[in-house]
């Protein structure tokens, strides 16, 4: 006799956001604590922390540091980085911090861009890159400001350099050869990645059944709840063989099937245990977040689960603008409640509100303090 399949649960939008806030430890005062330390946790849960050139307010890595350890300082992060070495720079969906102990799990990527057959065509020839590679490993880990024998070109697009050698830099990073063991605001300091990390031997890369299981992993812990979108962010290649590892989970029972209110058709997946610890999140908990923040980063996702369409109109002429400039949802306890765009003057010491969006209709008394006293920390972040 056949085996009636088993009814799908279906998450309330409610419970869904309890279980994201918590994977995302948006849901606690101070969930890392405080000190380098905090700094390293966080990035290890996460899994990696975005880094954007955007400077209107406090760059976007040290903000979503910040909205998860409350006595983040820039410093804790430059520790973590360059001294300790518990964190490094690569690619994910962006270019982003991820946690050393995980670099195996980056290797591969770092061979496949080394065996890409067109490498150097647009950057310069084999020849320079040994030269440069060699004179880091002679002289030591330089900037590209240290670097002042390149004939200047015209820039290709607004974000390139005229230097010719700031090509050969990034393709050596994305090679695996150097590492970023500093950075100041938006100048990297290249290293040689074995003398940087102290290697007398490399990592052995992770096979690509390992990667697969890490950006699955990585996504449970940080996402609670998990589509192929949200696993795959911006890496469709990627699906086939996690769907594979989801449906080998689902057969241990190790992943349950789920759906979410509104979203019948769209599958999605969890632990049972971020199932069984959601609990509620409390309304006096004000977080004003970065853009790119992992919670806010995938906009059909935060969408679905928050019922907030985010758009980052910074690109957009102004009169098509709905939120600002360079909005930042406004989080209490589950729920968005307003857009802030935010800039900050720093020659008068000030953040500004160029703009205020609420999202709810009455906004209480006591939600406008809380978020008050937040604007206020937030403010002493900024120009601190």
């Amino acid at each position: 006799m056949a085996t009636r399949p088993r009814k799908i649960p279906q998450l309330s939008k409610a419970l869904a956001r309890q279980i994201w806030l918590r994977a995302q430890r948006l849901d606690a005062a101070e969930p890392f604590g405080a000190g380098p330390e905090a700094t390293e946790a966080a990035v290890a849960h996460l899994g990696y922390v975005q880094i954007d050139t955007i400077n209107v307010i406090e760059r976007c890595h040290h903000h979503i540091l910040y909205s998860r350890i409350p006595s983040y300082r820039r410093a804790d992060l430059q520790q973590a980085q360059s001294v300790d070495k518990a964190v490094f720079e690569y690619w994910t969906h962006a270019l982003s911090y991820a946690p050393a102990a995980d670099i195996r799990y980056f290797l591969p990527a770092m061979k496949a861009h080394r065996a890409e057959p067109k490498r150097w065509s647009s950057v310069g020839g084999r020849e320079e890159a040994r030269k440069l590679l060699a004179r880091i490993r002679k002289e030591g880990a330089l900037t590209i400001r240290d670097i002042d024998t390149d004939v200047l070109v015209e820039k290709a697009h607004l974000w390139a350099s005229k230097k010719p050698s700031k090509g050969l830099l990034e393709r050596a990073f994305y090679d695996g050869e150097l590492v970023i063991s500093a950075r100041s605001g938006m100048l990297k300091t290249y290293e040689l990645m074995d003398r940087h990390f102290g290697w007398e031997k490399r990592p052995t890369p992770a096979s690509e059944r390992q990667v697969v299981a890490y950006k699955l992993d990585r996504a449970l812990r940080a996402q609670g709840v998990v589509s192929l979108d949200s696993i795959c962010h911006l890496d469709a290649p990627s699906k086939k063989e996690v769907a594979e590892l989801i449906a080998a989970r689902v057969k241990r029972r190790q992943l349950v099937p789920v759906t979410i209110e509104g979203a019948s058709t769209s599958r999605h997946w969890a632990a049972p245990e971020a199932l069984e610890t959601a609990a509620p999140v409390s309304e006096e908990l004000v977080h004003i977040l970065s853009p790119f923040d992992p919670l806010i980063i995938q906009r059909k996702r935060l969408k679905l689960i928050f019922g907030y369409e985010h758009a980052f109109e910074a690109y957009l002429p102004k009169e098509k603008r709905v939120f600002g400039y360079f909005g930042l949802p406004v989080l209490a306890g589950d729920r968005i409640v307003a857009v802030a765009d935010l800039k900050a003057d720093r020659g008068q010491r000030k953040l500004l509100i160029r703009q205020w969006t609420w999202l709810e209709p009455a906004p209480s008394a006591a939600l406008r303090q809380r978020i008050d006293e937040e604007m206020q920390r937030f403010e002493r972040f900024q120009l601190g």
